[in-house]
């Protein structure tokens, strides 16, 4: 499954609208914000139809999968959009994980908890809030809305920058920190992310945590409570460094630019259990045989020739003040 895909859910009191275009999208939130009022709606809808007084608009069935048969159904449903609430034990199970790892449909998971083994995307996470009454009816309007703000203020210039991993990008970030003097770190994995900041908590120099926004979402609760309480770390969170590379100007290729322009177009959930995965392949792909030939492992000296470490390093500079 891929593409972007909207729904609404309604009946004479509520109006629920909303976007979804990735495989895992997490919606979170106090109790009464509408939540389980959602999942109810869906399910009333698929058992009694017209009948329920609920409507549903959406190119894809939205089904709610729940109860003890959850594997057989999960495994029987292709090219869905399947709502799950947070009282169903399995959604922290590595069992789903692995089927949703394979599944040709979307979730939507209700979840006030992290779901560290799902790889979600930050800007998956939502909260719902009532924007009010719906075109002059009687319908409250529900929305979602990003719990963690996208653009983040990184304006400050980083004395010191942690990088998530030891890979491609933690190689490209060493070398321009090494001629800024920048002091760059590798956490050795987004989940050592959390305890290498715990330990800087005394320090007061400014730090960037660069990390894989494709996939940190589970992480990402701990880290924005922490660089809002101290203040003086920042969180730079694009796709991946495939990603950075591939929305720079260092590959002219029209059809990367229309996949960068909608991802989602492209990216089947089935093959691509983040699209970190996805975005390593296309750079892999189009710099097989070139000399820009691309691995994730070590990084291609010819990255970091100063035309092309600065072409790449325009794409960054909107976000962190080299």
């Amino acid at each position: 499954m891929k593409g972007k895909h909207k729904i609404v859910v309604k009946n004479n009191r509520l109006h629920y609208e909303f976007e979804i275009k990735r495989n895992i999208t997490i919606i979170k939130g106090d109790s009464a914000t509408g939540k389980t009022t959602l999942i109810n709606m869906i399910r009333q809808f698929a058992n009694l139809g017209n009948a329920s007084g609920i409507e549903i608009e959406c190119d894809a069935t939205c089904t709610v999968l729940e109860g003890n048969m959850w594997q057989m159904l999960l495994k029987n449903l292709s090219g869905n959009i399947i709502f799950i609430d947070e009282e169903n034990q399995f959604i922290r199970q590595q069992e789903f994980a692995e089927l949703v790892k394979v599944s040709d449909n979307y979730f939507v998971i209700i979840t006030r908890e992290n779901l560290y083994n799902l790889p979600y995307s930050v800007e998956e996470i939502y909260g719902l809030y009532s924007s009010g009454k719906y075109q002059n009816t009687k319908q409250i309007y529900q929305e979602m809305y990003h719990i963690y703000p996208l653009n983040q203020d990184l304006s400050c210039k980083p004395e010191k920058i942690i990088v998530e991993d030891t890979n491609s990008g933690y190689e490209y970030f060493k070398a321009i920190s090494k001629e800024k003097n920048i002091v760059c770190e590798s956490a050795g994995g987004k989940t050592k992310i959390f305890a290498m900041l715990e330990q800087l908590k005394a320090e007061t120099e400014s730090i960037c945590v660069i990390a894989d926004g494709a996939a940190i979402g589970p992480e990402m609760d701990a880290l924005y409570k922490m660089s809002v309480e101290k203040g003086n770390i920042k969180l730079y969170l694009p796709e991946s460094f495939e990603w950075i590379i591939l929305s720079s100007e260092l590959l002219e290729d029209k059809e990367i630019k229309d996949i960068m322009d909608k991802p989602e177009n492209y990216i089947e959930s089935q093959e691509y259990f983040s699209w970190e995965r996805f975005f390593t392949k296309l750079l892999v792909d189009k710099t097989a045989g070139t000399y820009l030939k691309y691995q994730k492992g070590k990084l291609n000296p010819t990255y970091l020739h100063e035309k092309n470490k600065n072409i790449i390093l325009r794409n960054i500079k909107n976000s962190i003040d080299f």
